[in-house]
């Protein structure tokens, strides 16, 4: 018997404006002017701009929480 490992349902694509590669990061932030405590936006982010974007949102004075994208996140 041949087990192959199942492929995600969605292909997580890198939130920086023109990428197109692989997100292998979680980016998690929100407004505390307009967002409540409870409200997260996220963001998912290749290796090459995960920095990028943490400190695009870092610099707004954003809240921001970074951890890597797991497989299953990305059926979500």
């Amino acid at each position: 018997m041949n087990e192959v490992e199942p492929e995600p349902a969605v292909d997580a694509t890198c939130s920086r404006a023109g990428c197109r590669a692989q997100a292998g990061w979680r980016i998690d932030w929100r407004n505390p002017r307009i967002h409540a405590e409870d409200r997260r936006k996220t963001w998912v982010a290749c290796d090459e701009h995960v920095g990028y974007l943490r400190d695009f949102l870092s610099a707004r004075d954003f809240p921001v929480w970074v951890a890597p994208l797991v497989p299953t996140e990305t059926a979500r």
